[in-house]
Parts: structure tokens; sequence; C-alpha cells
């Protein structure tokens, strides 16, 4: 009996998930199938019914339906609730439940792949769109000194801290043109900026001795990761993210978890 999975967004050719999944059932030896669906704009739930009539048992989403594959779930995990967006959706007996694997993929790839620990550390997140709301709360468990919101509307950053479960880590909000001089030992890119090309006005100052500059994107080179070069920061895009977040859905899922580390260097060719 073979179980048939998908990734549903709009784009969606440009999606590395179909090779990523395929190469972990491959590993575990397990009988599934996972493709890339577009999903139209105004019908994605539309889109998500029609394949669970059609027998599938799952589906991981990408923009721009994250917020709604969140609000059309029967069940959602804490995770999916924290970040108010979900990314992994799983059909079951008892309806559509919705979770969200970014924020555990981002953390595994900065602490596992790029072995660079979080506990302790001043942390920079720049953006304050669902991107950045999906990893927020994964980042916190990891007990960072610092953790700094930074947007170009710092009302967003603000309504972020708000929703902030209680942490240790001293929490701020600060608008993007007033970081100033201050430093950080890890910047993370959350925002698009990426996609189109534009340049985010990062101070350098904000790049520490030794720090790690992460961009959520992946596939090209950003502005924000040229500069980060520039100040000396170790570098590095959100492939690994990817590839996390997927074998954490794989798992929920499946119920074995995937090596990771075969399925990077194959991408990485």
């Amino acid at each position: 009996m073979t179980d048939h999975y998908a990734v549903i967004g709009n784009p969606i050719a440009h999606s590395k998930s179909p090779l990523i999944h395929t190469e972990f059932a491959k590993q575990t030896g397990q009988a599934m199938t996972y493709e890339a669906i577009m999903a139209p704009l105004d019908d994605f739930a539309g889109t998500v019914h029609a394949l669970i009539k059609q027998g599938y048992k799952g589906v991981n989403v990408t923009v721009p339906f994250k917020f709604a594959a969140y609000d059309m779930a029967d069940q959602r995990s804490e995770r999916a609730v924290a970040a108010g967006a979900a990314n992994t959706l799983s059909f079951t007996a008892d309806g559509i439940v919705a979770d969200n694997t970014d924020g555990a993929g981002l953390v595994r790839d900065i602490q596992v792949n790029m072995q660079c620990a979080l506990a302790g550390k001043r942390v920079l997140l720049i953006g304050a769109g669902g991107a950045a709301e999906g990893v927020l709360q994964p980042l916190f468990a990891a007990k960072p000194s610092v953790l700094v919101i930074t947007n170009r509307s710092l009302d967003k950053a603000q309504a972020m801290l708000s929703k902030a479960a209680a942490t240790p880590t001293k929490l701020q909000a600060i608008a993007l043109d007033a970081l100033g001089d201050s430093a950080f030992d890890l910047v993370i890119n959350a925002t698009s900026a990426g996609l189109n090309g534009s340049p985010l006005t990062l101070p350098d100052s904000i790049f520490a001795s030794d720090c790690l500059a992460y961009d959520m994107m992946y596939g090209r080179e950003t502005s924000f990761m040229q500069q980060a070069k520039r100040c000396g920061a170790r570098v590095a895009d959100g492939l690994g993210m990817l590839v996390e977040q997927a074998a954490e859905a794989f798992t929920i899922w499946r119920g074995v978890r995937p090596n990771t580390q075969a399925v990077l260097q194959q991408l990485s060719l």
C-alpha cells in the first residue's frame, strides 16, 4: 500500500521538497509518493479537500498558504498555535491536524549542522511576518541571553513580543533604523527581501566577531549575505532549515526520523 503526500504552494515549481521526501522514503523504506501541487490563490482549501478525497495522508504547505492551512485545521499542535501558522497538515480519522516544523528545523540546522549553540547568545531576528512568527518560540526554547526582533514597522515587532511565552531570555523590539551599534552573535534574516533582491538597510556593527549570519532564503546569495560576508561573518542560507523542517514533518507522518546529512550533501553537490 503506497501512501501519498504533497507540498502545496503558489508558485511551487522551484520546490526541492519532492526530492527531499523521496530521498527520506528511500532511506527509511517507506512506501510513499510525494509531489508538488500548485493551488489557486483563492482556493487553497478546495485543493486540500480534493487531496483528502483522493486518499492523501498529508501535505506540507508553503507560501502563501501557511495561515490558511492553520485556519482550516480541526486540531492544532502547540507549535502551530504559537506560530499562528502551519506548514504541515496530517489527514486523520479525526480531521485535519496542523503543525509547524519551521522553527524546529531552523534551530536544529543552526545548532547541529552549523554547530552554533544558541544558549547564552545574543540573537537578532530581522522581520515580523509569518516566517519570523514561525521560528520565534523555538528560538526562545534554545535559551539565548538576548533576543531582539527588528522590523521596519516597530508595531509589528512589538506585537510579536506581546505573544511571547514567559522566558528568561531578555526580549526587545527595535525599529530597523534604530539598531545603532548593537552587536549580535547570531543574526537571522526572516524577511522576503531576498526574493526581489531589495537590500536591507543594516548597520555593519550588528555582526559581532564570530557572528553567524543566517538567511532563511535559499538558492541565492542575498544582499544580506553579501553584507555579512563583507563584515567577516560566517554565512549560511536556509537550505539546511528546509531539509530539517522536512525531516520533522516526515517523522510526524511516518514515525521514523530520516538522516538529514545524506540529503544535505546530495543537495549541495
